[in-house]
């Protein structure tokens, strides 16, 4: 088949997040399927934007084709975000007939977070005579609604909305990354049937590799700390507002006396606040380090004692979670707090953990107290079922063709 992904944020190996499209567009390529990436040459979420002459590029990288339109920066979720968004869907209106008869798909994706992709996608594939699928990642308009505090009668909300109604009339299968939409997709107008449940996963190569991975100045850091007693909780991740590390942070201060290390390794919007909390606060137990490549992930996760991820109170969390960040966490083997209310838990479906109330401070001191009270064997069994749930349900090659099948006339 020829699969036209279509995903405004789509990233590689080379660029950074995000990495979805890549993992999967790389397994039907592995499976002998010609694969297509449209995105935008400027997104928020990679670490090197594509360098383009003029107002587009194509490279191919691993075999997958990726066309980049050029598009406007922006910083924030304000109006620049809204003219990139408008100028990615433009772009691809102007371009979609060529699309659509130079490179021929038997599958259209549209799955770039928004769901104004779906417009152009549909006059994609009904040119080329395609399946159209749309990928959910978020549920918008309720996502800048719940999470963002945007009026219904905005109109960039009014705008999201009858994207999101054309999804459900038009597409002939809705991909969820979110376990739990089904009732809210169909009482939007989505056909019983229709709906195909995909959560993210895993590239186990990557951590499989028998390459041996240089010391970085974080993992010389745990490792100090650890011979000192010190027992590591880590982050690996964003400093967002959505992260709620300043609950964390709220734990730190209080466990201040216990020889426990917060650590938190990463990059960020909120990154530079919390460090001059920390500096205010004088938290001695708590370490800022600077993000590590892709490839350090699984050695430095490893090298925690417990591994924390946390979320804000968010009603919209009652769909379901599906971070990549606890994907990672499990899959080092590492034993798991998380402090999230959702509609899901992965980590008891996983047994591989304990999972607390959020932003609730003193919950993730008693969480932490819990799991440093186990022994090193009870923990690290706890992080093989981790592992192992991984393995068996999250990994590309698997995902990659239960997607595909989804796909198929």
């Amino acid at each position: 088949m020829n699969i036209l992904l279509i995903n405004h944020y789509a990233g590689s190996p080379r660029h950074g997040m995000e990495y979805r499209p890549y993992y999967l567009a790389r397994e039907w390529v592995r499976m002998g399927h010609r694969v297509q990436i449209v995105a935008a040459a400027q997104s928020h979420v990679r670490t090197v934007q594509p360098h383009l002459v003029g107002r587009r590029m194509t490279e191919v990288i691993d075999g997958i084709h990726y066309l980049w339109y050029g598009v406007p920066g922006y910083i924030g979720n304000g109006i620049g975000r809204v003219r990139n968004m408008a100028s990615f869907v433009f772009n691809l209106f102007v371009e979609g007939r060529n699309l659509a008869e130079t490179f021929k798909p038997d599958v259209v994706i549209a799955s770039s977070t928004y769901p104004m992709d779906i417009w152009p996608a549909h006059r994609i594939a009904k040119i080329s005579g395609a399946k159209l699928i749309f990928e959910l990642h978020d549920l918008w308009p309720l996502s800048p609604m719940e999470l963002g505090g945007m009026s219904k009668w905005h109109p960039f909300i009014v705008l999201v909305r009858a994207a999101e109604s054309y999804v459900y009339r038009h597409a002939a299968k809705v991909i969820s990354i979110l376990p739990n939409v089904r009732d809210y997709v169909e009482s939007h107008g989505l056909q019983e049937g229709k709906l195909c449940c995909i959560p993210n996963g895993i590239d186990p190569a990557e951590w499989d590799s028998n390459q041996p991975a240089s010391r970085t100045s974080a993992l010389e850091l745990i490792d100090g700390l650890k011979s000192k007693g010190q027992f590591v909780v880590g982050y690996a991740g964003s400093h967002g507002v959505a992260n709620a590390l300043d609950c964390f942070l709220d734990a730190a201060a209080l466990m201040c006396n216990e020889s426990v290390a917060f650590v938190l390794v990463g990059g960020g919007a909120e990154k530079a606040a919390l460090q001059r909390r920390v500096h205010a606060e004088s938290l001695l137990n708590v370490w800022f380090l600077d993000p590590v490549e892709k490839a350090q992930i699984p050695l430095l996760v490893q090298c925690f004692d417990v591994a924390y991820i946390g979320f804000q109170k968010q009603p919209l969390y009652r769909f379901g979670i599906s971070p990549n960040k606890l994907m990672d966490y499990m899959m080092a083997a590492c034993p798991i707090l998380m402090a999230v209310e959702a509609g899901n838990d992965p980590v008891a479906d996983a047994n591989c953990g304990i999972t607390v109330k959020p932003e609730d401070p003193q919950a993730i001191i008693d969480g932490l107290r819990q799991l440093r009270a186990l022994s090193s064997a009870t923990r690290k069994e706890m992080g093989e079922r981790g592992r192992a749930f991984i393995l068996q349900n999250h990994i590309y090659p698997v995902l990659g063709l239960r997607f595909l099948d989804a796909c198929r006339p």
